[in-house]
């Protein structure tokens, strides 16, 4: 029996549900760990008038003075708190079914409203969605990753990502209206550490903790995630050979098996996790320095995505266009990447 639009977008709906239950982000796969991170501290936010606006505490505008018995003091007024406004970005993603490729796939579209779809039709509607629904959704997941990571400069609509936030030239270019390159803005600078020796031992080990002291002197906030790419993980992994965790295992025929491989490698207590997108990335892009040798040290206190209220992966079913039998459905999603305070985080790169 022929069925009616409505009960198509019915069963794109029902598709949505099963393939894509609550925020599709938020059902991330293991192999996109920096966009897992993100998500699970995200912060629904409002951009009013196109805008959110973190405080950002810059400076103590200290008055302090010695003095001794009738000596006169001072008093200041103090402003120690700037705002520095993120814009908000839109993104979209979507297919089209025209009623040829319906008809090849046994559904038939009526105008009769009074039609009813049996349940064989159904499963025909969710077995012809599904793999449509499963594209949608990796495809926004994956561009969503990259957009994430890069610096925005791809795209004049694209969100500036964390290449941009936590930059390897710190000195230069304007985050959330901050001038960087200003002298009396250095506390709006990340830490970076760049051409790292790894010829020498220990030299990787000890780039990282004058990282990790860097981050942790202003804010007495440490890194609580280390993403890095697959060169920069194996530097590491190396450098660290005198402390890999090595297994034992008694065979049942007699004699032990020797097991190499590195269940987890930490540093500071923090797992180094590697993001194969950050590989990805340099295959794309040819990153300077190269992205699959890089390291950052992040802050979830201090980054965050903030999907925009009320606009966060909707679903989209716009109407058919009057001179063409094609169907749509789309997903949109709107979102800003703010930081408040670029001092407690680190970009480091091996040679």
């Amino acid at each position: 029996m022929p069925i009616t639009p409505e009960q198509l977008a019915a069963g794109a709906n029902y598709q949505l549900m099963t393939y894509a239950s609550n925020d599709p982000v938020d059902q991330i796969n293991t192999d996109r760990p920096f966009l897992k991170w993100l998500m699970s501290h995200k912060k629904e936010s409002v951009f009013g008038n196109g805008i959110f606006n973190e405080k950002v505490y810059k400076d103590n505008d200290s008055n302090y003075q010695n003095y001794s018995r009738d000596d006169q003091v001072t008093y200041n007024r103090r402003d120690p708190v700037r705002l520095a406004p993120f814009q908000h970005y839109e993104v979209h993603d979507g297919f089209g079914l025209n009623e040829t490729e319906l008809a090849d796939n046994g559904i038939i579209l009526t105008d009769d409203r009074n039609a009813k779809v049996s349940e064989s039709e159904k499963i025909q509607i969710v077995d012809l969605l599904k793999t449509n629904y499963q594209a949608l959704k990796e495809g926004m997941q994956t561009s969503l990753n990259y957009d994430l990571l890069r610096d925005g400069t791809q795209n004049a609509q694209a969100c500036p990502g964390l290449d941009h936030l936590i930059a390897t030239d710190p000195t230069t270019g304007t985050v959330g209206g901050i001038d960087r390159s200003v002298a009396s803005n250095s506390y709006w600078r990340n830490n970076i550490s760049l051409a790292i020796n790894t010829g020498t031992a220990d030299a990787l080990t000890v780039a990282m903790e004058t990282m990790w002291r860097a981050c942790t002197t202003y804010g007495g906030t440490p890194p609580d995630f280390i993403m890095c790419g697959s060169k920069f993980y194996d530097a590491y992994r190396k450098d660290a050979k005198d402390t890999v965790d090595r297994q034992v295992v008694i065979q049942t025929k007699g004699g032990t098996g020797l097991d190499t491989g590195v269940t987890q490698l930490n540093f500071r207590g923090v797992p180094m996790v590697w993001d194969p997108t950050v590989d990805l990335l340099e295959a794309i892009d040819n990153g300077t320095p190269d992205w699959d040798k890089r390291c950052y040290f992040l802050n979830s206190k201090h980054l965050c995505l903030r999907p925009f209220r009320g606009r966060w992966m909707v679903s989209r079913k716009p109407s058919r266009i009057y001179d063409r039998y094609v169907h749509y459905f789309g997903q949109t999603c709107d979102f800003g990447f703010t930081i408040k305070k670029a001092n407690s985080m680190a970009v480091l790169a091996i040679a």
